[in-house]
């Protein structure tokens, strides 16, 4: 049904913005390549016929009108930032997947009961401020002001960086939608594992996703000097973070579905022949049943709490984001079940162990997601790949999908 070359030169093309000589694609949220990206976004849009504006917290959205304009509308999209040297198609397949949708109805005539919207959320993967999914929180409601205090690496705050970019921070509220005025929202992205390529079919219907705890441990030992401290009279903060990482390792280890990442760790003073003084790291902690999640969590924060006070050094535990898992609709399921059969790829149901924007739509309207085949389960990461051929499949049955829903009561 869609245009399977306009869709892939799209993706290729917003590809190029952000991308390093690694080959990786840096798009953080509120900076000069996202922006480019929104204004290369917002010219699909409009050739697709939409009516294109952006909301308070950035984000991008394309409006097709439907039959009754006062009718609750369906949302569809996902994101274009990016992890540091990230890959081509974890987001953006959504989003130039939904107007590709969009485009292919006003092309072939084809009007809606309920509008649809296509959107390009604001900083989903939370990689700048170690607080993501900023532009789904803002339509849900649940994004704060003290949120915005949240800082990165430079020590900008996400109000600083919004008013740099234009946005007024106070304003956040404005973006909020109501219950009554959203009927559904659906998500196409690449699996990030494989489970699809080791079924061999290109597309997935996702039952639930996991929810994300983000940790940030602080450890307060004594810096000293390496050549004339006994090893018996150290207080070495990273010995102690060392044996706490390997507890995270063992704990998320034995459930057989909890996941834990340690992804930044930093020390100080950080010279060679200094005892570090101090360290922090953070945790990402998933798990696709949040009562598992938390005990989980427990184990670890009493672990850690005994193996500092043996080796005599302080720990603080701040908690940056604590999300809770996320069921996607049984009726969103049954449609896009029918979806694949209608355009003929196989069907499997799968869960999602990454973090995505729908998570903070939960309490505003159902959700579902469809996941497409990623190659060696590869994502984040240059190597990031799905191929032209699995792309137009699930943005086949993003159509039929989303086609239904907008013409159901």
């Amino acid at each position: 049904m869609i245009n399977q070359e306009r869709l892939w030169n799209r993706l290729m093309e917003l590809g190029a913005i952000g991308k390093r000589d690694s080959g990786g694609i840096t798009r953080l949220s509120f900076s000069e390549e996202e922006r480019k990206a929104k204004e290369l976004v917002t010219t699909y849009m409009i050739e697709a016929g939409l009516k294109v504006y952006e909301d308070t917290v950035g984000n991008l959205v394309g409006r097709k009108e439907g039959n009754n304009p006062n009718a609750p509308v369906v949302l569809v999209g996902s994101h274009v930032d990016s992890v540091y040297n990230g890959g081509n198609f974890d987001g953006p397949l959504g989003v130039l997947s939904g107007i590709e949708i969009l485009q292919t109805m006003n092309e072939q005539g084809i009007t809606t009961e309920h509008p649809i919207e296509v959107i390009a959320f604001t900083d989903e993967e939370g990689a700048r401020f170690s607080f993501g999914m900023i532009g789904s929180r803002g339509i849900a409601g649940t994004l704060k002001l003290e949120d915005l205090q949240n800082k990165d690496q430079q020590g900008n705050t996400i109000a600083q960086a919004m008013t740099d970019a234009g946005y007024d921070p106070l304003l956040i509220e404005q973006s909020v939608r109501s219950n009554e005025s959203v009927k559904a929202y659906v998500e196409l992205h690449i699996e990030q594992g494989k489970v699809l390529e080791n079924s061999n079919l290109s597309v997935g219907i996702v039952t639930g996703i996991a929810g994300p705890l983000w940790l940030k441990f602080i450890i307060e030992g004594k810096a000293g000097h390496a050549g004339t401290t006994p090893m018996n009279d150290r207080n070495d903060a990273l010995v102690a973070a060392s044996q706490i990482i390997q507890l995270i390792e063992k704990e998320s280890s034995k459930t057989g579905s909890t996941v834990g990442t340690v992804g930044q760790l930093q020390l100080f003073p950080g010279g060679i022949n200094i005892i570090p003084g101090k360290v922090e790291f953070t945790l990402d902690l998933r798990d696709v049943n949040e009562e598992i999640r938390d005990q989980v969590e427990n184990r670890i924060l009493e672990g850690s709490q005994i193996l500092c006070e043996q080796r005599g050094v302080g720990l603080q535990i701040e908690v940056l984001q604590r999300i809770k898992p996320s069921l996607c609709s049984n009726e969103i399921q049954d449609i896009a079940k029918l979806a694949c059969e209608k355009t003929g790829v196989g069907t499997l149901f799968l869960p999602s162990g990454a973090g995505h924007d729908c998570m903070q739509l939960t309490s505003l309207c159902p959700i579902g997601m469809l996941f497409i085949r990623s190659k060696d389960g590869i994502s984040h990461n240059p190597a990031e790949w799905s191929s032209k051929e699995d792309c137009t499949d699930g943005a086949n049955v993003l159509y039929h999908t989303v086609l239904q829903l907008s013409n159901n009561e």
